[in-house]
């Protein structure tokens, strides 16, 4: 069932009351996304009131982390709103549904979560997340160097975690790293001691868990508490403090790829997002508090960046709320070159609708509850 903010549809009003340009936003913001989703929310709240010299009015709605809602949400936004582009949703499942919606309806999706559409939904979805191949190649790198000759992978049984596995297990041959278990679990799963133990049987010198958000903490906690002391590496998508809340002590030396903005402060100065991304925690963290700055949350805010450099080339072309102000939207972010985003450095093309690079990923680890960059 569709859910929204509040007490009905939650609108960002920043604007005049008909604002020029629309932007609609669905999101995880309850459900097993949440941790993903409520910080993209926040996000979103602190946008100012122009995009690109326009008024805007940005409309948010929760989709619950379900796939249906997710595309119902696109539908509502689309048709009754007449949204000029849509950001989100959170998680895989329901961004690629999002996407479906979107594409069938010729409107730009910024997704928060890095799917690979179908090649007849792709022309009109852009992503804010570094890629998988990307990271995964960071995430091989880093496993060579450390001296890790096996490899076990636990992720979920969906299509974000097949694209893991293929992504991961290709770097990992590549690197000379041997794949000796591929597990998989639910999102919504409490307990995974089968898949935990068939782990520990192939003894593996690392496990790669390909999950998001605290559902990723469930397989660590399980292996640790039966006696695993290998290396555990995760994806970007685990990059928030709601892992390290409740996976504890356990999951303590993890190592996982993350946006430069993680670590803003402990990059070299000649880094090339790290001034927007000093410049976002500022402004996040100014108003939710020290610390609490979000990879998910600066997803968000680069789904505005891009806005904001593509909405004044559309306008060359066409007016908001048209069919041919879509048109020139889409356009205009695959459009995008060299734009220093709080991820990464975003340059767009007809192949790329994603245009980041491995300046968009450093290496982390887990000590004492925070981030600390990997050498």
């Amino acid at each position: 069932m569709q859910k929204t903010l509040g007490t009905a549809l939650f609108i960002l009003a920043l604007g005049a009351a008909q604002a020029d340009v629309t932007v609609g936003v669905t999101l995880c913001a309850t459900g097993p996304g949440a941790s993903l989703g409520i910080p993209e929310r926040n996000a979103i709240a602190l946008l100012p009131p122009t995009l690109g010299g326009e008024k805007v009015t940005y409309v948010v709605l929760d989709d619950g982390t379900d796939p249906a809602g997710a595309f119902k949400n696109a539908q509502k936004l689309i048709s009754e709103n007449k949204v000029d582009a849509i950001i989100g949703s959170s998680t895989f499942p329901p961004s690629l549904a999002a996407a479906r919606a979107a594409a069938e309806a010729r409107t730009p999706i910024i997704a928060l979560a890095p799917i690979r559409p179908p090649a007849e939904v792709a022309p009109w979805v852009f992503t804010t997340p570094q890629n998988v191949a990307i990271v995964a190649a960071a995430v091989a790198r880093h496993m060579k160097a450390a001296g890790v000759k096996s490899l076990a992978f636990i992720g979920y049984n969906d299509p974000s975690g097949d694209d893991w596995w293929n992504n991961l297990s290709r770097q990992a041959q590549a690197a000379g790293i041997a794949m000796v278990a591929n597990e998989r679990y639910n999102r919504t799963d409490t307990s995974i001691i089968g898949q935990a133990l068939k782990i520990l049987s192939a003894a593996p010198d690392a496990v790669f868990i390909g999950g998001s958000g605290t559902p990723a903490a469930l397989p660590q906690t399980a292996l640790v508490e039966r006696g695993y002391r290998g290396r555990f590496y995760h994806t970007h998508g685990s990059t928030n403090k709601d892992f390290i809340r409740v996976g504890g002590k356990s999951v303590e030396g993890s190592i996982l790829p993350a946006p430069p903005m993680l670590v803003a402060e402990q990059l070299a100065e000649g880094h090339a997002s790290k001034r927007t991304a000093l410049e976002f925690i500022r402004l996040y963290e100014g108003a939710h508090g020290a610390g609490s700055r979000n990879v998910f949350a600066a997803y968000a805010h680069d789904a505005y960046l891009l806005l904001q450099r593509a909405v004044p080339q559309a306008l060359k072309r066409a007016r908001p709320g048209t069919p041919e102000f879509r048109q020139a939207l889409r356009d205009a972010l695959e459009g995008v070159r060299e734009m220093p985003g709080v991820s990464g450095v975003f340059n767009m093309s007809p192949a790329d609708h994603n245009g980041l690079d491995e300046r968009a990923v450093v290496m982390v680890r887990i000590e004492g509850g925070d981030w600390k960059l990997a050498r």
